[in-house]
């Protein structure tokens, strides 16, 4: 006798082709396809916008604070550097005001490349080994100017030669590193949510082909359990697609108000603190430093340049003050330079001491700070803008599951 061990499998076969053809069986499927549909959407939508509330935190509490540490690297080597050779002029014991903010730069450029080690430790590696042999340096060129040896400035030009070769490309790169990040996190935190968008459509789709369906069946023109879970599918859509935007523009404004402000300010600022270095060294030379009065003028037309784009792209009381002792100190470098070409060098160095770069360099910090406070408030409104989303769009989805097995139910119980 022969055992057709086929046929339990094709007895099976047949019961589920003959389930998918019944009425009831077609509606079993539509549910679970429907409960897959708004468990799926709901996951996916849910996890972008994890994703870009992942990039806001980001932006909050790392790209943003290490690119201003970065920046803050910058500046403080550049101003210990033009400090350092305005205090070398003095000759003899410097002033204690010029030792003190040379120390405080010192200082706080190396408290900014802590925080910034972990990004790129192969450009803080550069720093933290260079910048002990630039104050190094620094201190034997104290050394000899207070005994009134002339060696002190050849030392003084070795360490501005080393942190203009190492030290200040090592952290122009840090800070431009870092603010490629700023920018990047903003393009992920900024972007058109299509995923959302699309997903939710699907499933919007979805339970619109499955109340065609059931009227078409039934000859009944709704079905309250659909209509519920369609509208909760609604809701959810409406509510991602309502956030995303809110979010996208906040952080568009983050970046025009606030970032990309910094940026500009920020130039002027490391601008501002380059021309004052050139300045600087310019008389150190005694008669031989036109190469540096040569810079000097090249920086300061940026630096206007930069002064001018701020003034334009975002204008405020700083910015307008910024520009004022920027022209005062355009005025006092040219008498500087006039009294220096004169022969009247004790003249030339006084005229040094005059304020309008401190005035310049505090009105760029307060509009730098305001600038940061302006992105961060942005930023802080785009997050506080997602809160509840996850869970309301996982929620959403569970009642859109569920109400659309309500719904098919009432219909199954009527093949009974």
């Amino acid at each position: 006798m022969v055992i057709d061990t086929e046929a339990p499998r094709r007895a099976v076969l047949r019961r589920v082709t003959g389930l998918a053809r019944s009425t009831p069986g077609r509606l079993s499927l539509i549910a679970l396809l429907l409960i897959a549909t708004s468990f799926i959407a709901g996951s996916l939508t849910a996890m972008s916008v994890i994703n870009r509330a992942e990039a806001l935190e980001e932006l909050a509490m790392r790209s943003e604070p290490l690119s201003h540490a970065a920046q803050e690297v910058y500046r403080s080597l550049q101003d210990a550097d033009a400090t350092a050779a305005s205090a070398f002029l003095s000759g003899g014991l410097e002033p204690a005001a010029l030792r003190d903010r040379y120390e405080a730069d010192i200082a706080q450029a190396q408290a900014a490349l802590s925080r910034a080690t972990a990004s790129h430790p192969d450009l803080t590696a550069t720093l933290a080994s260079q910048l002990p042999v630039y104050t190094g340096l620094i201190e034997t060129a104290r050394t000899n100017n207070r005994q009134g040896f002339p060696v002190g400035a050849a030392y003084l030009g070795e360490a501005s030669a080393l942190m203009r070769a190492q030290l200040l490309p090592a952290a122009r790169e840090l800070y431009r590193s870092e603010t490629d990040g700023v920018a990047q996190a903003q393009q992920r935190a900024a972007k058109f949510p299509v995923a959302e968008l699309t997903l939710g459509l699907l499933v919007l789709a979805a339970l619109g082909l499955a109340q065609v369906y059931l009227t078409r069946k039934t000859n009944r023109l709704l079905n309250v359990g659909l209509v519920v879970a369609t509208g909760a599918a609604f809701v959810s859509l409406l509510w991602v697609v309502v956030t995303s935007v809110i979010v996208i523009g906040d952080v568009n404004d983050s970046r025009t108000g606030g970032s990309g402000r910094v940026a500009v300010l920020a130039q002027a600022r490391i601008a501002t603190l380059t021309a004052r270095g050139e300045e600087t060294l310019t008389l150190v030379a005694r008669g031989s430093g036109q190469n540096y009065e040569k810079n000097y003028v090249e920086v300061a037309k940026e630096l206007e340049g930069l002064l001018e784009q701020a003034k334009r792209t975002a204008p405020s009381a700083e910015v307008d003050s910024a520009l004022t002792h920027f022209h005062a100190w355009q005025a006092t470098h040219g008498r500087i330079r006039q009294a220096d070409d004169a022969g009247q060098y004790t003249e030339a160095v006084a005229l040094i001491a005059e304020p309008s770069f401190d005035e310049l360099d505090a009105d760029l910090v307060r509009a730098i700070g305001l600038a940061r406070q302006g992105f961060s408030k942005e930023i802080a409104a785009a997050r506080g803008a997602l809160v509840g989303t996850v869970v309301g769009v996982l929620a959403l989805a569970v009642l859109s599951a569920a109400a659309s097995v309500m719904g098919l139910w009432q219909r199954l119980k009527e093949y009974r």
